[in-house]
């Protein structure tokens, strides 16, 4: 080999730990799918949480007209500090009043909720610690927490009580490495809201065992009718809240990325070494998008009650549809939700013998009905589908007939299944009958 030459096997380039212990498990378990479409029928994919994918749930004019004045700003293309414009963090503590006393000082820009998820994870929690989320949850607390070496715990929500907290499971998956305890209200992929009580007994879990709590409230304020959506931070006496939100959902832009970390800390637990983390932190990224920031105040003092009035009563509206249609499936459970986006469907296994698990169900019903949702893998909780509630309602509709028919088509119903037991008993071939 001539000098300055080196072989291929002289190269050895690794990815870092991070890079290897990073991993979404939604992404992870979809790519493991077996999805292909009946061809002779329309796509339906009610597994985005993007609530702008199809086209009919859009920003209102005040929304866009900010981020054009924006534009013309000379001041909107150039670095802002780490934390964000003071103007942007003003207008975020204004917006946020709902939640307790806040100053600007208090809030941390983020490039969209996650990031500010990212923020708070890294800075309250050490590798060997662990933090509590719910089981079913939002899965992207695992993915940025296990690269780190922060290890994710569940604590089960009850499926019979509107995704209550099982306030025993929660305290008992508490030690001495919990850094910090998740709380998603409304939730993703649940669409449960918890009153003021339940979250004042989640609250009294947290004192008794000194731990602060993380609010993913992305969701805040996207409610039913009948529902009132309370910040846990508004209620804590002691306990140290750190919230997380943006505009993503309740605006509609996704894409745009912002997001905020709101610190809520009454008796100074939590200390300036946290607020100061964040702030460091917070200099990885140079802080989020210029333009957003500049147009943020506009867009949430001026965004009219109508426009999230409208949005919400559609989703409502669209909840009990899908509900109603959902009720004639058998061997499906609906439950039917509180807000957000999404629905929560029990899906009965011993009623489809020919059906492994909801994955394999998924699998076949995007076979047979060109229909498909999340498994409840995705979120650690088997033996449900999770569906969005943002598509077009035509196709929600037909979406849901698609299913009750695969439902009739594959499900054994009491009647069904006396006959197959009959029939086992005769023949000894059961596995036939099971597919009708």
């Amino acid at each position: 080999m001539s000098p300055g030459t080196r072989s291929v096997k002289d190269w050895e380039v690794r990815a870092s730990t991070l890079a290897r212990k990073t991993s979404n498990p939604i992404r992870r378990i979809v790519e493991n799918l077996n999805v292909e479409p009946n061809p002779d029928k329309e796509f339906i994919a009610l597994s985005i949480g993007d609530p702008t994918t199809f086209g009919n749930l859009n920003p209102p004019e005040q929304v866009i007209q900010a981020v054009r004045e924006a534009v013309e700003l000379h001041t909107s293309r150039g670095y802002g500090p780490s934390k964000g414009h003071l103007e942007a963090r003003e207008a975020v503590a204004k917006y946020s009043a709902h939640q307790g006393e806040i100053t600007p000082e208090d809030v941390i820009l983020s490039s969209g909720c996650s990031h500010a998820i990212e923020l708070v994870i890294t800075a309250i929690a050490d590798a060997g610690q662990n933090i509590l989320v719910p089981r079913p949850g939002f899965m992207i607390y695992k993915t940025l927490a296990e690269g780190l070496g922060i290890t994710i715990k569940y604590y089960n929500l009850l499926p019979h009580e509107q995704w209550k907290v099982d306030l025993v499971d929660l305290e008992s998956q508490i030690d001495d490495d919990t850094a910090a305890i998740v709380v998603i209200n409304p939730s993703n992929p649940c669409g449960s809201v918890y009153d003021k009580t339940h979250l004042t007994e989640i609250l009294e879990v947290a004192a008794r065992n000194y731990v602060p709590i993380i609010a993913d409230e992305i969701y805040e304020h996207f409610v039913f009718s009948g529902q009132t959506f309370t910040a846990i931070s508004s209620i804590s006496k002691d306990v140290p809240v750190l919230t997380c939100g943006g505009l993503t959902k309740r605006f509609l832009v996704p894409g745009w990325r912002m997001g905020w970390v709101i610190i809520h800390d009454r008796n100074n637990v939590l200390g300036k070494e946290l607020r100061e983390g964040l702030a460091r932190l917070s200099t990885r990224i140079l802080g989020p998008s210029t333009l957003i920031q500049r147009a943020l105040p506009s867009i949430l003092e001026y965004t009219p009650q109508s426009f999230f009035d409208e949005v919400i009563l559609f989703i409502e509206n669209q909840a009990k549809m899908a509900y109603k249609e959902l009720l004639q499936a058998p061997g499906l459970n609906p439950i039917m939700p509180q807000g957000a986006m999404y629905m929560m469907i029990g899906i009965k296994m011993t009623s489809f013998p020919g059906i492994a698990n909801e994955c394999q169900f998924l699998e076949r019903l995007v076979a047979e009905q060109s229909v498909f949702s999340l498994p409840g893998e995705c979120f650690e909780y088997p033996n449900y589908m999770r569906i969005v509630l943002t598509v077009p309602k035509e196709k929600l509709l037909e979406a849901c007939q698609r299913i009750v028919i695969f439902c009739k088509t594959h499900a054994v119903t009491k009647e069904r299944r006396k006959f197959v037991d009959i029939t086992e008993v005769v023949s000894g071939d059961v596995e036939v009958m099971c597919e009708f």
